[in-house]
């Protein structure tokens, strides 16, 4: 073990990711080397995902994993969403821990571990300033995470949304979107280390610009990444949120190639009365009109979105509902959660009334409801050809992605034959399973 090393684990979304990849980025430039083995490792690093019940549990069995293994001279930090709300719990659930470091100053990682080597701390030491302007003073870190040819790009960190079940605005702060030129300078660095496809994510990419006093500026910031990194070949847009689709965005998307015919617009439910307690949007009738308008825009749009089941309240009739809409929508890809009942929340005052085995039940039906139309919507592809990024090779197959299918949550395309990884390949589709394609490379 040397003290200038680190392991770091990072748990939750892409946009954690992009938290864990800035901080290594930091430690790196101070002299500290990655190492996969724990033992070898002078700090270990968690960056804990505190969205929901499961989440959180496997943040805190993490860190008790590693606390259990700790040696002499090493030091343990809890970093991320779930030590910026639970940082005193955290530290009395996980005896071992040195440093508590919140989600919003994930920059001040080599301070906070200088700090601590500077001097011994008996108690953990804690690092949670208020930072109302998180997104700011990044310490010149590449804002990103790269994964083979494909790069996460965070425009925007923090919400301003009043979602009844979501502890996001009081983990992350408000919606802070990062200067534009910024994103295309780092768009530009990207593309000459190689990457082919850019990733779009915030907590709500259509409010990226809000706080700068723009208007549509997802659609401004989209026309100015095309014209800066002209050869990228796919850029995609996540977390969209509903009602913040324009007829501008829509149509900057129907204008370049670059930009994929994808939408990950997380509805969480479809009934008015659900959506109502959720405090979310509940024109439905917007819904059916904007995916209208972009299906007719762009053809072969591939949709994507994820729902909440057992949200407090939900009657069966309200389940059903959700099931007779999403028949009606046929998204290309569906995720769903059961509902977890999270503490100073809006929603805190609806308790956790349905049963547990409702949920699941609940879960289950709706899963399998879409698995079908999954099915049905992958076999229409059969005969055709498309991109695919190729991603690795296995067992006599290679393995890629579509522009339908955005990295770890979506399908792949399975390719007889071997090609480059990063290549960019003609494909034909010969099969489709619920999740994934299969198909033959075009010569």
């Amino acid at each position: 073990m040397t003290r200038k090393t680190f392991h770091l684990v990072s748990l939750g979304c892409a946009k954690n990711t992009v938290d864990s990849d800035s901080m290594a980025q930091l430690l790196i430039a101070d002299g500290y080397e990655p190492v996969e083995n724990v033992r070898k490792a002078g700090v270990l690093i968690v960056n804990t995902c505190g969205f929901i019940g499961p989440a959180k549990e496997e943040s805190l069995n993490t860190l008790k994993e590693l606390a259990a293994q700790k040696r002499n001279g090493q030091l343990l930090i809890a970093a991320g969403c779930l030590t910026q709300r639970y940082g005193v719990h955290v530290a009395q659930q996980v005896p071992g821990i040195d440093g508590i470091l919140g989600t919003r100053r994930w920059m001040d990682i080599v301070q906070l571990v200088q700090q601590l080597r500077a001097r011994p701390h008996p108690e953990p030491l804690y690092h949670l300033p208020e930072a109302p302007t998180v997104g700011a003073d990044e310490r010149n870190a590449l804002r990103a995470s790269v994964a083979g040819a494909s790069a996460y790009l965070k425009v925007a960190d923090g919400c301003r949304r009043p979602c009844a079940f979501c502890a996001i605005p009081l983990i992350k702060g408000t919606a802070v979107s990062r200067p534009i030129n910024t994103i295309l300078n780092e768009a530009r660095q990207l593309r000459e280390m190689g990457v082919r496809e850019l990733i779009l994510i915030a907590q709500d990419t259509t409010d990226y610009g809000h706080d700068l006093g723009m208007k549509d500026g997802l659609a401004i910031l989209l026309e100015q990444l095309v014209r800066a990194v002209p050869d990228m070949d796919w850029i995609r847009v996540m977390y969209a949120y509903p009602g913040y689709v324009t007829d501008r965005l829509i149509e900057v998307m129907a204008s370049h190639r670059q930009i994929l015919p994808y939408l990950d617009m997380p509805l969480q439910h479809a009934h008015p009365k659900t959506l109502y307690r959720m405090k979310r949007p509940s024109n439905i009738e917007w819904v059916h009109k904007t995916l209208a308008k972009m299906r007719a825009a762009l053809p072969g749009l591939a949709i994507r979105t994820t729902f909440i089941v057992g949200y407090p309240g939900e009657t069966e009739e309200e389940f059903q509902t959700l099931l007779d809409f999403i028949e009606e929508i046929r998204f290309d890809r569906v995720g769903a959660f059961q509902f977890s009942f999270e503490p100073g929340t809006a929603s805190e005052a609806l308790g956790d009334p349905i049963p547990t085995e409702v949920k699941q039940e609940r879960w289950e039906r709706l899963m399998e409801r879409q698995q079908n139309i999954s099915l049905q919507i992958n076999q229409s592809y059969v005969g055709k050809t498309l991109d695919v990024l190729v991603e690795g090779y296995d067992k006599g197959l290679t393995i890629g992605r579509s522009y339908r299918d955005a990295p770890e949550i979506d399908g792949l395309v399975f390719i007889e034959g071997k090609a480059a990884i990063g290549q960019m390949v003609k494909v034909k589709i010969t099969g489709g399973l619920a999740y994934d394609l299969t198909g033959v490379p075009v010569s």
